[in-house]
């Protein structure tokens, strides 16, 4: 309002601002309609479109100024009504496809979306008249479509498993593809979900970091490493040059995921060791694993047990924080024996995770250490409390057999 003002008094108002919003009689009108009519206009209000100043008659046509209905629905006014559902990716990528209308709002908006999207399995399907596949509206919504970044929008990393699944994980919808329905449940069960939805780790892997959003396919077995790799370079690295590389690629299988499943991981050893998929329990394939595992499970046992008594250290006060971020060490040296296992060399594991075996004994030590002082201090302050009670009693009774051996006032008078 303070600026409006200023601008008016030296005359340089700009028009929208001047004469107002500009009128949307879509929006008036189906304002006072009833339930499905009424819902776009009351959900458009938050829709970033809206924001950014575009209408009902940018994607449905029609004269947005006009106070008559059948005026603002002609077809002398562009109207088209509802797209039809597979005319929906050609709709917005009229818009998202501009490089210089998109510009305007980001410059570093993908335009590219599109034909990203043609390629996509989704895309494929449409094309060919699938009208059930997925389309824009399916992911982002309709009139009530957010920026990517807010975390109320169904493709928001926290949302975007759960928006895929609505789809995917229908048995129903499908069946006619083939396509299983337990993908969802499976990647609730892995570590890319818990690093997601319980540590809120927005960086974490999702659906589309695997089979990407617009351009959305399945790795194929040939590239499935490589899939992985993008994120875990390191272990592509020890996979390329161990022993199950050659086998799986002579077997035509998609490494990483041999090993490790593709929606939810498996663990190393153990009952539901993957190890006894291929190697018979006793074999030396076998030991071998559950030997590296072992390594593993103990290091991380010991880390644990270091973290509970330097916890307990800090609770009391007790200044700890040097070896808390010594253990910082310990836990590196913990995923890199992890990492190591894709060397399937027991020797490496055992390298990586005797450093940290050092050092959880280092950080247990000092935290022990303090636990010690700690109660050293309190049965120093206990001795001292009972020693100044001690003195306090004594010079209460001193006190009080002085007062009875005193002589009455009088008499001290007298004499």
């Amino acid at each position: 309002m303070r600026r409006a003002t200023i601008w008016l008094a030296l005359g340089l108002v700009p028009a929208g601002l001047a004469a107002g919003p500009p009128k949307d009689s879509c929006v008036e009108c189906h304002a006072a309609l009833a339930d499905e009519l009424q819902k776009p206009a009351l959900t458009f209000a938050t829709d970033i479109h809206s924001q950014h100043g575009f209408s009902c008659a940018d994607c449905h046509g029609g004269d947005r100024g006009a106070d008559d209905a059948e005026i603002a629905m002609s077809a002398a006014h562009g109207f088209k009504g509802k797209p039809a559902r597979k005319m929906a990716p050609q709709l917005c990528a009229r818009c998202h496809s501009d490089v210089g209308l998109m510009r305007r709002y980001n410059p570093r908006e993908r335009v590219d979306q599109y034909a990203e999207y043609q390629t996509s399995v989704h895309g494929k399907l449409i094309a060919s008249g699938d009208e059930a596949a997925a389309t824009c509206i399916d992911c982002h919504s309709v009139h009530d479509i957010r920026a990517v970044k807010d975390p109320l929008s169904p493709v928001h990393p926290l949302r975007l498993p759960e928006t895929c699944a609505r789809c995917h994980a229908d048995a129903a919808r499908m069946a006619k593809y083939k396509i299983p329905t337990n993908q969802f449940a499976e990647y609730r069960q892995s570590v890319h979900w818990e690093a997601l939805a319980k540590r809120r780790d927005l960086s974490a892997p999702s659906c589309a970091s695997c089979h990407g959003n617009h351009g959305a396919t399945p790795p194929q077995v040939s590239s499935v490493a490589a899939v992985c790799g993008s994120c875990h370079a390191m272990m592509e690295d020890l996979y390329d040059k161990s022993p199950h590389h050659d086998v799986f690629a002579a077997m035509n299988l998609g490494g990483c995921v041999v090993c490790h499943s593709n929606h939810g991981v498996k663990m190393l050893a153990g009952e539901g060791s993957v190890c006894k998929q291929c190697h018979e329990a006793g074999s030396a394939e076998s030991r071998t694993a559950a030997g590296m595992a072992a390594t593993i499970t103990k290091l991380d046992s010991a880390l644990k047990s270091s973290d509970a008594v330097l916890a307990q250290a800090a609770r009391s006060g007790m200044e700890v924080s040097e070896a808390v971020m010594k253990e910082q060490d310990g836990r590196e040296a913990l995923v890199k024996a992890r990492v190591a296992v894709h060397t399937l060399d027991p020797f490496v594991v055992q390298k990586a995770a005797e450093a940290g075996m050092a050092i959880a004994a280092e950080t247990r030590h000092a935290g022990e250490a303090a636990l010690k002082e700690r109660d050293f201090r309190r049965f120093g302050l206990l001795f001292a409390l009972l020693a100044i009670a001690v003195t306090i009693a004594g010079l209460w009774l001193a006190v009080r057999a002085l007062e009875r051996g005193a002589p009455p006032l009088e008499e001290s008078g007298r004499r």
